[in-house]
């Protein structure tokens, strides 16, 4: 069975581990990828670095950095040279990009399916409205990383048959507790995208409530970051806040093995709700407890492996990271759930077999 994916998040390095576990299940796969992606970090290049058992190239995209209006040239030809049983867009319906494969994927022949993590059910103007009227009719199967994201594409007409499937997994042999426990100060920690809506604000100001040692770590790029330290001056903990840029994602593992806990304090707005959290699954997978806000599918990733708090309620973060500050305990019982409940549900094998199994529905065969 030969599938092609068409996809802009594995450029990321670490993401590629699902590649090879796919690849390892008889699926003969080749992964297209821009050279790079434009976002609010900046510009990330690719990282080849797991590569073993199946083929991963670069294709030219326009309009990088534009998320509805990217696309890719060459992409008929390489779908003609591969002849693709099946072609796995991991773009969302209503983007030109899943137009682009789409249509192709009609001309030879090739099943096809999507993926997405919207989990708002939001109205677009034409022409996108109309192309994800018409992506919807006219894909053959879905892949939805929430059921809130499924509920999204049930309500607007989808019909065909649909899984729920994260996006990725870890590695949970890449991210792992560190050998040696951490010793004091206790250091609290953020990951991701320098952004209003990831509620990094609530995290400063819950911060400067705690006394005695601590610490707080922030791991990111993004336009709030000016913003960010001047609040932190404010604040009087600007000693305490180290700030690192977005680094290569084979370098994250270690990053998680300086915190007692990460943060992940979102904040829902009109047009974005958390979609999944990434780092809170590594988090995990690190042996970290994790405090999470209820925005989107945090709740639904933490489950019972760390704390949960009203989404911007400041006085409630502020006593979660106080609960973890003084009970060693508490800490050392999050961790263990943590690391289970990845291991359980969201390691790279996982998601690689239940994708493998949307393809062999696809093509038709249980092999």
């Amino acid at each position: 069975m030969r599938v092609l994916m068409l996809s802009k998040a594995c450029i990321v390095g670490i993401y590629q581990r699902k590649l090879e576990a796919i690849a390892r299940m008889g699926v003969e796969l080749l992964a297209l990828v821009p050279p790079s992606w434009k976002d609010e970090r900046g510009e990330t290049s690719l990282e080849r670095i797991y590569t073993d058992g199946y083929r991963l190239e670069t294709l030219p995209i326009r309009f990088n950095g534009n998320f509805h209006l990217h696309h890719y040239v060459g992409l008929e030809r390489r779908i003609r040279d591969f002849r693709p049983h099946i072609i796995h867009i991991d773009e969302e319906p209503y983007n030109l990009a899943t137009w682009q494969a789409l249509v192709l994927a009609r001309r030879a022949g090739a099943k096809t399916l999507f993926f997405s993590w919207q989990n708002l059910q939001r109205r677009y103007p034409p022409p996108f409205g109309w192309g994800e009227r018409w992506a919807l009719r006219h894909v053959d199967y879905a892949i939805a990383g929430t059921e809130s994201a499924a509920a999204v594409w049930r309500a607007k007409g989808y019909a065909g048959p649909l899984a729920v499937i994260p996006q990725f997994g870890t590695d949970p042999e890449l991210f792992r507790p560190p050998a040696e426990r951490r010793s004091a100060p206790f250091t609290i920690g953020y990951i991701g995208r320098l952004v209003e809506e990831k509620g990094i604000h609530l995290l400063l100001d819950a911060a400067a409530q705690l006394t005695g040692s601590w610490q707080a770590r922030l791991v990111g790029s993004g336009p709030q970051k000016a913003a960010l330290q001047a609040q932190a001056e404010r604040l009087g903990i600007a000693g305490r806040v180290g700030w690192q840029d977005w680094l290569p994602s084979a370098d994250m593992p270690g990053q998680y093995h300086q915190l007692d806990a990460l943060v992940l304090p979102s904040l829902t707005r009109p047009n974005w709700k958390e979609q999944f959290g990434r780092v809170l699954v590594e988090a995990m997978a690190s042996g970290v407890p994790v405090v999470g806000s209820d925005s989107g599918a945090i709740p639904d990733v933490i489950g019972d492996a760390g704390l949960i708090f009203p989404e911007g309620s400041q006085a409630a973060l502020a006593e979660n990271l106080r609960r973890l500050q003084n009970n060693p305990a508490l800490r050392h019982d999050l961790a263990r759930k943590g690391r289970a409940r990845v291991l359980a549900r969201f390691t790279h094998e996982q998601v690689a077999a239940e994708t493998a199994a949307v393809y062999r529905a696809l093509a038709g065969t249980t092999e």
